[in-house]
């Protein structure tokens, strides 16, 4: 029997889908329990939560426990977005569970912007500028939440103080990217640059929508020198922080200047898009944290991208639909999504960008024609 794998992340749809890929059995906790994440693990835990914040720690640490006895043995627990903020909660979790990840310290010196800002000032990483008190001219800084994921919490800065967990943080030009990477504590190995981009909504302008991976035989996304440059310097953050496994570092691009804003020290976003080599990226992150860093296989030949599709009125409840093989975290019928709320993961392969995201338009819209075809409120069905 494959070995099993307890999962817990806001959203666990996709590391539970590269875990099947990786042929282990995922047991998972997450906020939304989506139709396809239930269909993809072998048990499932509703955490308690809302999307964005720290899952609450007594009940993520009796969800694994539960998990965990059902699984028999595990190999361990990986741990996907929603921990950022709580390095507190991964101690515990690492003393009962066998964590493949980032240890709780490296997290720490990782989303701690005070503190990770003074270690790319002493590794001369180009970083923004970060400051706690509010700054003389809001117009060029922005408030952001510490340990906060996804672009929702990112805001114009203002004369006002920084409430409780926030800070500033200096706004820099660039396009949005990510270097993501496999580390092993001392070293890297590059996986893809991808693009990004947001879906802004009025109190949400930095909303994070999606990522794409340009395919082999195109022109690359950003300059050899550049991604060599920032290799480099991830390359030294990671030797000071130990980081081990999947992890991302954003990037913000412009011509051959660039910033690094945060590293995501986990597997993220971009796992949907990333995990098409010869080896399942759920089985290097499990190499990599033991120490031996695999090789994934050459870069696939097609392009590829992943968009959220946020719901653009309220489902309440959410209709029974017959998804499209291209959807993914599916919330189940009957369940309620909010306006603005994540409703699903949209994916599209092709064999160029220009491919990819003309079909990931095409299958957005179709799927928004579709939802706003049924009927999703009491009132709204026939007399």
């Amino acid at each position: 029997m494959a070995d099993a794998v307890l999962i817990a992340a806001q959203a666990g749809r996709a590391l539970a889908e590269a875990a099947r890929r990786a042929e282990l059995r995922p047991y998972v906790a997450d906020l939304f329990g989506d139709s396809d994440t239930r269909m993809l693990a072998e048990a499932y835990r509703p955490l308690p939560g809302r999307f964005g914040t720290a899952p609450a720690a007594d009940a993520t640490l009796a969800a694994l426990d539960d998990l965990a006895a059902r699984a028999g043995n595990p190999v361990g627990l990986i741990l996907g977005s929603g921990f950022e903020d709580a390095p507190e909660l991964i101690a515990r979790l690492a003393a009962r569970h066998r964590l493949i990840g980032a240890s709780a310290e490296t997290v720490a010196a990782l989303k701690d912007p005070l503190a990770f800002a003074a270690l790319c000032a002493r590794l001369g990483v180009p970083h923004p500028a970060v400051a706690t008190e509010p700054p003389p001219d809001p117009a060029a800084w922005l408030l952001k939440r510490t340990g906060g994921s996804g672009g929702s919490h990112i805001r114009p800065a203002t004369r006002s103080p920084a409430p409780a967990g926030h800070y500033f943080q200096a706004r820099v030009t660039g396009r949005p990217h990510a270097l993501n990477i496999l580390a092993d504590g001392r070293t890297i190995r590059i996986l893809a640059v991808t693009e990004q981009w947001c879906a802004p909504s009025p109190i949400r302008p930095f909303r994070y929508a999606g990522a794409l991976v340009r395919g082999a035989g195109e022109a690359p996304a950003l300059p050899a020198s550049v991604v060599e440059a920032v290799a480099a310097s991830i390359e030294r953050i990671v030797a000071a922080t130990s980081l081990c496994g999947l992890a991302s570092a954003d990037l913000l691009v412009d011509g051959t200047e660039w910033w690094l804003t945060e590293i995501n020290p986990r597997p993220g976003a971009t796992l949907d898009i990333l995990d098409r080599r010869g080896t399942p990226l759920l089985a290097a992150h499990i190499a990599a944290c033991l120490g031996t860093m695999p090789d994934p296989g050459p870069h696939p030949a097609g392009a590829a991208a992943a968009q959220i599709c946020y719901a653009d009125r309220e489902l309440a409840p959410v209709p029974a639909l017959d998804w499209p093989d291209c959807v993914r975290d599916r919330p189940c019928s009957g369940s309620v999504v909010r306006r603005d709320a994540p409703l699903c993961t949209v994916l599209a392969e092709g064999a160029d960008r220009a491919e990819v995201l003309a079909l990931l338009e095409t299958r957005t819209a179709h799927l928004r024609a579709v939802c706003a075809a049924k009927k999703t409120h009491p009132e709204e069905a026939p007399s």
